[in-house]
């Protein structure tokens, strides 16, 4: 089985999973204030992972800048859904090709397959809360499952988890109670001893979970449930094997990345490309290889092979011909040569 990436790739573009790194460098050299507690890769002041403090939390936390900063963060994905509060100041926030100004009072949620950046470039004077929790998903179709600490009432958290999959409106208006619990949870945040306050940080999660709902509830919310076809997670995955085409990928581990079962996985990758994920993924090796005996004339054949996910050399040279009519050393001098002449 190949596992959940930290690094996501789409079109020309590296996401890496927030690590937040210039977060943890200002804080550091003092430019501002910073608490939290994470696991994984996330910048903490307090490590969870170690003493098992929560599974499914990722990192929940806040700085506190009071002058303009000479960073900000950019393009990344989470491993879970985050929700984020502004307190103070203001926040310049991208997804996609929307640029929000986040004001006082709004909150931010991304979903494991957006990708976003905060600054534009640095962020500015501002206090910002957040949280991300790990619900067991990397692409829209899959199901969510919430932490079993989660308390809410399971219509309610139904409710609230399809709220959250069929609307993807990132930036949203907040009320005083959504402000209060996460002020709760910042005050809980400098104790050296997590372990101490886990039973208060449950009930101010479970508490700020329940006041999102009351705040969508007022909507009126934009219900799209195409925005969880399994053709869309298919869609991000095709992306995604243009950039990771050198992984040992089989029918199998690309199905099962994708949470679907063989048979689903070849339908809607038919639908999308017109071939099967084999054949697809086997002539976007071949593009790369083309391209990589070009810009790389001196490179040896058989290395280039391999960089490109291919484990048989002959394989590659028979499937090579195949597609472009000659051997990949044909194609290199005949490419070479027809430069030449140009």
């Amino acid at each position: 089985m190949i596992e959940n990436p930290t690094i996501y790739h789409e079109n020309d573009k590296v996401y890496y999973s927030d690590t937040c790194g210039p977060l943890l460098k200002a804080y550091q050299i003092g430019e501002l204030k910073f608490q939290a507690w994470a696991r994984h890769n996330y910048p903490c002041t307090s490590n969870i992972e170690s003493i098992d403090l929560l599974p499914g939390l990722s990192t929940i936390g806040y700085w506190d800048a009071c002058s303009e900063q000479n960073w900000g963060l950019d393009w990344h994905r989470n491993e879970g859904i985050e929700i984020s509060f502004l307190e103070t100041g203001s926040l310049e926030f991208m997804m996609g090709d929307t640029d929000y100004l986040v004001n006082p009072g709004e909150m931010i949620i991304t979903r494991p397959w957006q990708p976003h950046k905060l600054g534009n470039p640095n962020i500015g004077v501002g206090r910002l809360h957040w949280l991300i929790l790990d619900v067991g998903v990397r692409y829209p179709h899959q199901k969510w499952n919430w932490p079993s600490w989660i308390m809410i009432n399971p219509e309610d958290l139904d409710e609230l988890t399809n709220l959250l999959r069929y609307n993807e409106l990132p930036v949203r208006k907040t009320d005083e109670e959504i402000k209060k619990c996460f002020q709760k949870i910042s005050n809980l945040l400098p104790s050296s001893d997590p372990a101490k306050y886990e039973s208060w940080l449950i009930i101010y999660i479970n508490e700020l979970l329940m006041n999102c709902l009351e705040s969508f509830r007022k909507g009126p919310e934009i219900i799209d449930k195409s925005l969880t076809d399994s053709r869309r997670s298919i869609g991000y995955f095709i992306e995604e094997i243009n950039k990771s085409y050198y992984e040992l990928w089989t029918l199998e581990s690309m199905a099962e990345y994708c949470g679907l079962g063989t048979t689903r996985f070849i339908f809607y990758c038919k639908q999308l490309v017109n071939m099967t994920p084999m054949q697809y993924l086997n002539s976007v090796r071949l593009k790369n290889a083309a391209r990589l005996l070009i810009e790389n004339p001196n490179e040896n054949i058989t290395k280039i092979c391999y960089d490109c996910g291919y484990s048989s050399s002959q394989y590659f040279s028979t499937t090579f011909r195949k597609n472009y009519g000659c051997s990949p050393v044909n194609y290199r001098n005949k490419t070479f040569q027809k430069s030449q002449l140009e």
